[in-house]
C-alpha cells in the first residue's frame, strides 16, 4: 500500500505573546481536545525563561473551516510536583491528549522533566481544565526482554482512542512510547543498553498495552503498561538518528493513521536543547485490528522545515506534529515550529 495522505501548510496559529514571561522561550508542541461546550481547544507547551515548561489552554479560532488563531484562557498544568522539577530545569512538556470514549475522559501523556531527566507521566480530565495526575508510567517486567524499561528515560507517548486486542489476546488500551537507551545520560559509564532481541540501538517507537478491565476497575491502572513490543525503527534518510510518535493515532478507512517525526543531524546530549538536528514529519498506516502491523510508510517527509518559522527559532529546523483534529470533515495536524511557534497543516487523502 502506498501512503495515501499529504500535508499542506495552513500557517502559524500561535506565537509567543510579547511581554508574557511564561512564553518567553516559545509556545510549541500542542495537544488538542473538545471541551464540554463543543469548542476546540489547544493545549500548548509554554516555555518560560529558564526553560520551565507549563501546559496552557486556549480556544481555537476557526475561520471558514480552517484554524487561524488561539484565544488564550489559562494554565492547566504546572511543574508543581517534586518529580516534575529538576535543578536548573523544570517541566511538564509536550502534552498529547487522547479522548477515550470508553472511559469518557481525556487522557494526557506528557513529559515530566524531573531530577533525573524526562519521564512519561499520565493525567486525566473530563473538561480539559482540571487534570488529575495518575503519576509516571510504570513498565511491567518482561523476562523475554531481559530489561527493566523503567530504567530508561521516555518521551513521545500517546494513547490510541479505542481499545485493541493485545498480543496476549486481551482487550486493551494501546499506547506508543519512545525509550531512550543511553543510560550514560543518567549515570556516566553505563552506556547504551537495549532489550534482548533489539538489534537497532537508535531510539524507536514501541507499543505497550493496558487491559481495559483493569482500568475500568481503577483508573490509576492506566499507568501500568505491559506487553511492550517494538513497533518501528528508523528506516529512511530523514529518520537517520531516531523516530518518535506524534499525534494520537486516528482511525481512517485504511486502518490507523499515525504521523511521526524523524530526526537527522547530530545529537550532542539528550537533555540539552539541540542546535544541530533536523526534525521532519512522516507517516504510517497501521492495521486496524493489530496496530503492530505497518501497512504503509513514507520514505520521504510529508513535511520538513522549509519556511522561516520552521527553520529559525529556539531549536532551528524543526517540524514536530503532536495533534490531529477533524473540522467540518477535514483533518488538520497541529505541529511545533522550531520549538518556538505552532503551525497547522491540512491532511488530504490522495
Amino acid at each position: 500500500m502506498q501512503f495515501p495522505y499529504t500535508l499542506t501548510r495552513q500557517g502559524v496559529i500561535m506565537a509567543p505573546e510579547p511581554g508574557n514571561e511564561l512564553e518567553a522561550e516559545g509556545v510549541l508542541n500542542p495537544a488538542t481536545g473538545h471541551g464540554p461546550d463543543g469548542a476546540l481547544y489547544l493545549l500548548p507547551r509554554l516555555v518560560a525563561s529558564g526553560n520551565v515548561s507549563r501546559v496552557g489552554l486556549g480556544r481555537v479560532v476557526i475561520t471558514d473551516g480552517v484554524p487561524t488563531g488561539v484565544e488564550r484562557e489559562d494554565i492547566v498544568l504546572e511543574p508543581d510536583r517534586g518529580w516534575e522539577r529538576g535543578v536548573g530545569n523544570a517541566g511538564v512538556e509536550d502534552p498529547r491528549v487522547t479522548f477515550i470514549d470508553r472511559l469518557g475522559l481525556h487522557v494526557m501523556t506528557y513529559v515530566a522533566y524531573g531530577p533525573l531527566g524526562p519521564r512519561t507521566a499520565v493525567a486525566v480530565s473530563s473538561d480539559l481544565r482540571e487534570w488529575r495526575r495518575l503519576g509516571p508510567a510504570l513498565f511491567a517486567y518482561d523476562d523475554a526482554l531481559d530489561m527493566d524499561l523503567n530504567l530508561f528515560h521516555n518521551k513521545d507517548t500517546v494513547f490510541f482512542p479505542e481499545p485493541v486486542t493485545s498480543p496476549a489476546g486481551v482487550e486493551s488500551f494501546a499506547v506508543l512510547h519512545r525509550p531512550m537507551w543511553d543510560l550514560g545520560e543518567t549515570k556516566a559509564g553505563q552506556g547504551v543498553r537495549v532489550p534482548a532481541g533489539t538489534t537497532d540501538e537508535r531510539q524507536s517507537i514501541w507499543i505497550a498495552y493496558v487491559p481495559v478491565a483493569l482500568v475500568e476497575a481503577d483508573i490509576t491502572n492506566l499507568v501500568h503498561w505491559g506487553e511492550n513490543r517494538l513497533l518501528a525503527s528508523p528506516e529512511f534518510a530523514f529518520e537517520q538518528l531516531k523516530i518518535g510518535g506524534g499525534p494520537p493515532p486516528v482511525r481512517v478507512a485504511e486502518g490507523w493513521l499515525l504521523l511521526h517525526h524523524g530526526v537527522t543531524g547530530k545529537i550532542e546530549s539528550a537533555f540539552d536543547q539541540q542546535q544541530k538536528v533536523n526534525y521532519a514529519a512522516g507517516g504510517m498506516i497501521l492495521d486496524a485490528d493489530d496496530p503492530t502491523i505497518i501497512l504503509a510508510r513514507t520514505s520521504e517527509p510529508l513535511l520538513a522545515a522549509e519556511t522561516e518559522d520552521e527553520k529559525s527559532g529556539i531549536v532551528p529546523n524543526v517540524v514536530f506534529p503532536t495533534a490531529i483534529e477533524e473540522i467540518d470533515g477535514q483533518l488538520f495536524v497541529f505541529y511545533g515550529m522550531a520549538d518556538s511557534k505552532i503551525g497547522v497543516a491540512r491532511i488530504d487523502h490522495v
